[in-house]
């Protein structure tokens, strides 16, 4: 895979625990791995953040970060508000080849979406990604919603001639709805890139231990799992539609 760019729809759906789950299948593989946090946000002084999140539950991984800004804010409001330096696509591009140079994998975990703001001229993560000629892989929410926020990703990594790797489910529930089952078919075709995975809504709260040994499970052979989207699409099929009839 060399350099991967993670992204999502949008926050809070699930980046990092999707880059912990593809950073123990490819050590798993026996491959090194760094992961690199451009700019982590929400977070002050020796907190840990995304990246050492990512080796705790991953393992032996390098762990960077470029900036770190106090507010939970897009990177460039953020670096503003805290009269800090702001990181440019090329810093991100620069810093990525320097780890790809040394290890087998290297992991770019964005912020937010992928549009969102680094600095000052608006430049995103989708600009690293160009510089970098890596794919991107898409980390989506499972429920209402997601096709359309998918959808509007992929139409701006094609624009931007990026390669969409494919898409991950960030969190999926036990006991989905009829939304998120028929969700399952419906987001290759949204994205234009076939799905490659489903991390189960507790992931991040298992141990090191057992996230490691369950990792490749929740995630397909491109990624270096064994999770097969076909089985996982027909065990949570829709139950057919049923008309309901009444008087006239």
């Amino acid at each position: 895979m060399a350099i991967v760019v993670v992204t999502g729809t949008g926050t809070e759906v699930g980046k990092t625990v999707a880059t912990a789950a593809v950073a123990a299948a490819s050590l798993a593989q026996g491959l090194s791995v760094a992961v690199l946090k451009p700019a982590q946000t929400g977070l002050s002084g020796a907190e840990p953040g995304d990246a050492a999140e990512v080796a705790r539950l991953a393992g032996e991984v390098t762990a960077a970060e470029l900036a770190r800004y106090p507010e939970p804010l897009a990177p460039a409001t953020a670096a503003l508000r805290a009269g800090a330096e702001t990181v440019g696509p090329e810093d991100i591009a620069e810093a990525a080849a320097k780890l790809a140079a040394v290890h087998d994998v290297v992991l770019v975990e964005g912020a937010g979406g992928l549009l969102v703001p680094y600095d000052a001229k608006g430049s995103t993560l989708a600009d690293a990604a160009a510089l970098l000629h890596a794919r991107v892989l898409l980390v989506a929410t499972s429920g209402l919603g997601t096709l359309n926020a998918t959808a509007l990703t992929a139409e701006a990594l094609q624009t931007r001639k990026i390669g969409c790797l494919g898409v991950i489910i960030g969190s999926w529930r036990a006991d989905p709805d009829l939304a998120e089952r028929c969700n399952l078919a419906d987001l290759p075709g949204a994205a234009g890139a076939p799905l490659l995975g489903a991390l189960p809504e507790a992931a991040a709260s298992l141990s090191p231990e057992a996230f490691r040994a369950a990792a490749p499970s929740w995630l397909s052979p491109q990624l270096g799992g064994t999770w097969d989207a076909a089985s996982f699409a027909m065990a949570y099929a829709p139950p057919p539609f049923a008309a309901v009839s009444g008087d006239a």
